[in-house]
């Protein structure tokens, strides 16, 4: 049976990029995902746009920077009329699919204004970034949230309680019997109440296998984005998972009294944070790292299942599959928890690739150190699809050339990341106006430098400090640095992609065929004479006043 091109795409919540056995960890074995980066290309340097939930995947969803689509912190509406990945796939017959996490938080004000239903066809459509959601499980459900389908099913399965999210899949137990809150890192070490294969990761994995086997029914090509929740917290694993890592398997943090004495305004609050004060305990790495190891584990166990039903049904040779990660996790890193800055363990993330065409068999198994964007995904899965990705609208740029062992020789030198800390305690901490609570990053490769509004800038050097503990934002021989990367971020900050309505190519034929003057508005033309020499020169048999 033949089939259509499909794609797969697989992204991890907080999932940093060292924490796979094919980035290097000692310890962790993930022997599936190291599968797939040896029949793919695993792109070294892959940064996110925003090192945060819902401001990262608006820019993978829509393939375009958080200062262009505008949804700057977590449950900020997307705006309606923002064009998406599902916008650009349905041009071209490609269904655009989710199982899992989105974090998109719906502009129901602009739906309203519009006259749009939420529930119509056009309102899900807008309400869930152009995704169909086959199952949306944002996988955060604390009581008096909406309740997921996930609830549902773990009673069927008789796990019997008000919240059975919280209360079995997220909950330990002490030796009594009694629930112990998975949501407090000291309970990170015990096992999950609910079974392996009713947890959320083995359940998500199902529900992507359930739509696959439906859309062969439907024929049409998809691309379906299954979402995972893990790594992300309540960290708690179920067994084994739980048990397979110990405090013998974490690593030594990565930090300096240095950072702490001389850090920057903003990074001094960030390390005041709740989060980063307790994940900087060498009592909580203990406890949060081996479960934050499990939870990977089972994942990697999962796409192991994953491919295995792939290959059964022979969509191996016709999906091009893509695992990555939202953002990172600092884990007590440079005293930080949560993944706020842009040191690597926050704002790189692991990418693997791999399409299924023969063409792409000479970069199997390789790894590509090309400055890659998660913006970068959108227009290579419209290209693969055989689609031209609008480049007026898009601020990524196709990774197909790489994937096919090409290196355009204008590739970008740099990349950028974004952070708004408008809505978090560090803006009372730094008494900043909301308007100016904003972080810029610019990385070409070796130098790092973070531009933070109102304060002085942080700079890295990561050929000679890959582990990004020294600040040098205020050397002075690092002048010259910091003033060309300031320069790169203010061509790139004054020149983003505003045309979303007008093609580039018909940008282009207005002045390059005289569309105006051939619509017949014929302005400062002196006399009859100049007339017909503009006409002469434009291929025009007639122009009339």
């Amino acid at each position: 049976m033949s089939h259509p091109k499909n794609v797969l795409w697989i992204m991890c919540d907080q999932l940093r990029y060292d924490y796979l056995g094919c980035t290097g960890h000692p310890t962790l074995k993930t022997p599936n995902i190291d599968a797939m980066a040896r029949r793919g290309v695993r792109f070294s340097n892959a940064y996110v746009q925003s090192p945060i939930c819902g401001p990262s995947r608006m820019s993978f969803y829509t393939g375009r920077y958080m200062r262009s689509h505008g949804s700057h912190w977590n449950g900020w509406p997307l705006r309606v009329g923002e064009p998406t990945l599902g916008d650009h796939l349905k041009k071209i017959g490609v269904r655009n699919v989710l199982v899992g996490k989105t974090h998109m938080t719906p502009d129901l004000e602009g739906l309203k204004i519009l006259g749009i239903a939420p529930t119509s066809m056009i309102g899900v459509h807008v309400a869930e970034c152009g995704f169909e959601p086959y199952e949306r499980d944002d996988g955060l459900h604390p009581t008096g949230r909406p309740r997921p389908k996930y609830d549902a099913y773990l009673r069927e399965r008789g796990y019997e309680a008000a919240n059975p999210w919280e209360h079995w899949a997220n909950s330990g137990a002490a030796a009594d019997g009694a629930v112990q809150n998975g949501w407090l890192l000291v309970h990170a070490d015990k096992a999950a109440r609910v079974a392996e294969e009713d947890s959320e990761t083995p359940y998500m994995t199902r529900r992507a296998m359930d739509f696959i086997a439906d859309a062969e029914q439907d024929g049409r090509p998809w691309c379906l984005h299954l979402s995972y929740i893990k790594p992300h917290w309540p960290y708690i694993a179920p067994e084994p998972y739980a048990s397979m890592y110990g405090p013998g398997d974490v690593l030594p943090a990565i930090r300096s009294e240095q950072e702490k004495q001389s850090a920057n305004p903003v990074f001094a609050a960030y390390m005041d944070m709740r989060y980063s004060r307790n994940m900087s305990r060498d009592e909580a790495r203990e406890k949060v790292i081996p479960t934050y190891m499990g939870l990977i584990k089972q994942i990697d166990d999962q796409m192991g299942v994953l491919m295995q039903f792939l290959e059964a049904r022979g969509l191996i040779e016709t999906t091009m599959i893509v695992f990555t990660s939202d953002h990172g996790d600092y884990l007590g890193d440079h005293w930080m928890g949560e993944k706020d800055l842009f040191h690597d363990q926050s704002a790189k993330i692991p990418l693997i690739v791999i399409d299924p065409s023969a063409s792409a068999d000479r970069t199997r198994g390789t790894v590509c150190d090309a400055l890659v964007e998660a913006i970068d995904l959108a227009p290579t899965f419209i290209e693969y699809f055989g689609g031209k990705p609008p480049d007026h609208i898009l601020e990524g740029r196709s990774l197909m050339p790489h994937l096919l062992g090409a290196r355009p020789a204008d590739w970008r030198k740099v990349v950028f990341s974004e952070y708004d800390y408008c809505m978090q305690d560090v803006r009372l901490k730094l008494d900043q106006p909301i308007e100016q609570c904003r972080l810029f990053m610019v990385f070409d490769g070796r130098w790092k430098y973070v531009h933070a509004s109102g304060f002085r800038s942080m700079l890295y050097d990561l050929l000679e400090d890959p582990q990004e503990l020294i600040d040098r934002g205020d050397d002075p021989s690092c002048t010259d640095v910091i003033a060309r990367l300031q320069s790169a971020l203010f061509d790139w900050a004054l020149h983003p992609k505003g045309h979303i309505t007008t093609s580039t190519e018909e940008i282009a034929a207005y002045a390059n065929r005289q569309l105006q003057v051939k619509g017949g508005i014929l302005i400062g033309i002196w006399d009859e004479a100049e007339l017909d020499s503009i006409r002469n020169k434009i291929g025009m048999k007639e122009l009339s006043t």
